[in-house]
């Protein structure tokens, strides 16, 4: 059994770097497809975890369980110490790769989380942290994030066209 002791600035994040986490107020409540979701800078949990768990301690969630896809992430420690607290961890090769699962308040709550792929182009991550945020999302995080793909791009004004004379 390894356990990961993940040094963290006072903030939680590497560097400054925020997490990008989004999460329904109601988490847990098992009344949406997910209950937010996260865009992870790379697929290594012993880094990327405990910024998570940073993250959700900041917004009251303690997480006391982390479940994820085996064949999604590069193997992970049985337990992280995050905060001077251990948050045990599984993987599963049953789960779908676009997801984890969180558990906390003894097991009695869980949320799932969509895992926008850390390869994902800025502005499509952006787009699926904010439709996790919805109501009414199918449970498919492929179908999720197609739609994410979907949107058309901004557009930029573009200057005033002149024509040399």
């Amino acid at each position: 059994m390894r356990t990961t002791l993940q040094t963290l600035a006072a903030e939680g994040h590497r560097g400054g770097i925020d997490v990008r986490l989004s999460l329904h107020s109601d988490a847990g409540s098992g009344e949406q497809a997910f209950d937010g979701a996260w865009f992870p800078r790379g697929r290594d949990l012993a880094v990327e975890l405990p910024e998570l768990v940073a993250a959700l301690d900041k917004r009251g969630l303690r997480v006391e369980r982390f479940t994820y896809p085996l064949d999604a992430w590069s193997p992970a420690p049985r337990k992280v110490v995050v905060g001077g607290r251990v948050v045990r961890t599984g993987g599963f090769r049953s789960m779908d790769p676009g997801v984890v699962c969180l558990t906390w308040d003894g097991g009695t709550r869980r949320a799932d989380l969509l895992v926008v792929p850390p390869e994902t182009d800025v502005i499509t991550g952006a787009r699926a942290l904010r439709l996790c945020t919805r109501r009414g999302l199918p449970r498919s995080p492929q179908m999720v994030m197609a739609a994410a793909r979907s949107m058309p791009l901004p557009q930029v004004p573009g200057l005033p066209y002149t024509r040399a004379v």
